[in-house]
């Protein structure tokens, strides 16, 4: 793969966006006077179907993009697969990071998001349809989604670092850093490549807070929303997140509520920490 360059025309807070070459390229999409700044990775040829990356707090669209090593970039990789991959920046990061903050909050970002992908289904082929890609609170928003109808065809989700019960109670966050760790949100230093942490890289931002009272709510939510999420659904723990359950019993609760998803996977990622798209 070629080496990461600069992205001219193109910038976020005033610093040039980089990313991996090829396919990926700075993109923009205005909905409900919010635009929604990102990056977008298009195939050769006819698209497959487009996959949407959610990224967590404290990141931006570049969390997918490879920007610390090329070989992990999940837009790069889908292209060449034949997908499109757009990662946009969520409500409160990149070109929205002055949006109201109402807007943060899980409900009105997952609208606006259902609402995004349809506008982009209008005016761009989409395949067979959209996938939803989510990383932490990228994926509750996905699993927000899928329990309201898109007009475009939802075919799935895949989405890491969340499930239902947290590794410790809510209220006793953030779990106390460990020896040899970034923090308990990344986990062991050396599973990520040197570079992730380079400020210039624009992977790690300012958090976006939503409302306080939602990670207190998260368990309550999303038993609300299961029994509506009738796609099939993969849930992926990293071996050395600290700030999720990985338990045969945390998955069984979990399946237990997605009563009208046909399938159901959960899967433990060795060698990884909390943000394993930024992971070797």
């Amino acid at each position: 793969m070629n080496a990461p360059r600069k992205l001219t025309g193109s910038k976020s807070a005033g610093v040039d966006v980089v990313v991996a070459t090829a396919h990926t390229r700075p993109f923009a999409l205005h909905i409900d006077g919010i635009t929604l700044s990102g990056l977008l990775a298009e195939p050769n040829g006819d698209s497959r179907a487009l996959l949407v990356a959610l990224h967590g707090h404290g990141t931006t669209a570049q969390y997918f993009a490879g920007a610390a090593e090329p070989s992990l970039s999940l837009l790069e990789l889908g292209a060449s697969l034949g997908f499109t991959v757009w990662a946009p920046d969520r409500i409160g990061y990149g070109a929205s990071i002055d949006a109201e903050p109402w807007l943060r909050a899980m409900a009105p970002q997952a609208r606006l998001l259902s609402d995004a992908i349809d506008r982009y289904a209008e005016m761009y082929a989409v395949g067979a349809g959209a996938f939803l890609i989510g990383h932490s609170f990228g994926f509750k928003l996905a699993l927000a989604m899928a329990a309201e109808p898109l007009k475009t065809t939802l075919i799935g989700i895949d989405g890491s670092s969340t499930g239902l019960d947290y590794a410790v109670p809510f209220e006793d966050w953030p779990p106390k850093k460990q020896p040899g760790e970034r923090g308990p949100s990344w986990g062991p230093s050396h599973l990520y490549p040197p570079a992730t942490f380079d400020p210039e890289l624009r992977i790690i931002a300012p958090i976006a807070t939503p409302p306080p009272s939602e990670g207190t709510e998260w368990p309550d939510d999303f038993r609300r929303l299961a029994p509506g999420i009738g796609v099939p659904v993969r849930f992926t723990i990293a071996e050395f997140d600290r700030l999720w359950a990985a338990s045969d019993e945390h998955y069984a609760a979990i399946r237990a509520l997605l009563t009208s998803a046909p399938t159901v996977e959960w899967s433990v990622q060795r060698n990884a920490g909390h943000n394993i798209s930024v992971s070797w």
